[in-house]
């Protein structure tokens, strides 16, 4: 009989396909990952310890294990780690394979980041509530999540597309999603948790279809442009960034 811990994660195994290269959403995907991080090294330095939820397509984890001194990461799927591993042999961070609702350490950290994971589990509350006890005093949790009320949702909302832009896709389920937030729920989801926001902003201001921007063949300082401008309107961006400390 197959343990309730490996029943979960041959589930999350059922997923990998969406983190190696072959789905049209891998060009957001690319800005996205790429971005918030330098957000979160930008706002905590570099000699820091830093736990990182999950390893999805691997863009977050290149970039902090060279920016902080420790950096830890959980992940629940073997077959993710594989191909993260295969992928970037040389990488320095730890990896730890564990579900997150069963991690535990004695370790305590200055930064823990949630980047894209809360819409993927059970019950993000007692996600946020179970990772607070990791935070060193004076950490700060970084989450990022994807937002219902991006630009071109309501767009599609208003043309008759979109019946429900809080609705996953075909796509976020196929990535495992199983919610999108908005700037209030995300807020919401942290107060519960015992958190105050600090900041809360946007992730990559993207104003059509990710088919359409592709056809654009815009280039990248006009990428990099939507991604500074949608730090001011998280309530139109792609995704949302928030900042937080325990209360």
């Amino acid at each position: 009989m197959t343990s309730p811990k490996h029943s979960a994660a041959d589930s999350l195994d059922q997923h990998v396909g969406a983190y190696e290269g072959d789905n049209i959403y891998d060009f957001d995907n690319e800005i996205l990952l790429n971005w918030y991080p330098q957000r979160v090294i930008g706002l905590t330095g570099t000699e820091k310890t830093l736990l990182e939820l999950g390893l999805g397509h691997g863009f977050s984890t290149q970039r902090f294990s060279k920016a902080f001194s420790r950096h830890v990461v959980v992940e629940g799927s073997p077959a993710v780690i594989r191909h993260f591993k295969a992928q970037n042999p040389h990488c320095p961070a730890h990896i730890e394979a564990a579900l997150f609702e069963n991690f535990t350490t004695d370790e305590i950290f200055d930064v823990i980041v949630m980047g894209f994971v809360l819409e993927h589990v059970e019950d993000p509350v007692a996600i946020l509530r179970r990772f607070r006890r990791f935070l060193a005093p004076g950490g700060r949790v970084f989450v990022a999540v994807p937002n219902a009320e991006v630009l071109n949702r309501r767009l599609g909302h208003a043309m008759g597309i979109l019946d429900d832009i809080t609705k996953p896709s075909e796509n976020d389920l196929l990535l495992g999603h199983r919610r999108y937030y908005t700037s209030s729920t995300l807020r919401d989801d942290l107060a519960r948790a015992g958190f105050q926001v600090a900041r809360l902003e946007g992730i990559y201001l993207k104003p059509l279809s990710t088919p359409q921007i592709i056809s654009l063949r815009l280039d990248r300082s006009a990428i990099d442009a939507l991604c500074a401008v949608g730090v001011n309107y998280p309530e139109l961006s792609c995704g949302l960034l928030a900042e937080a400390s325990p209360l």
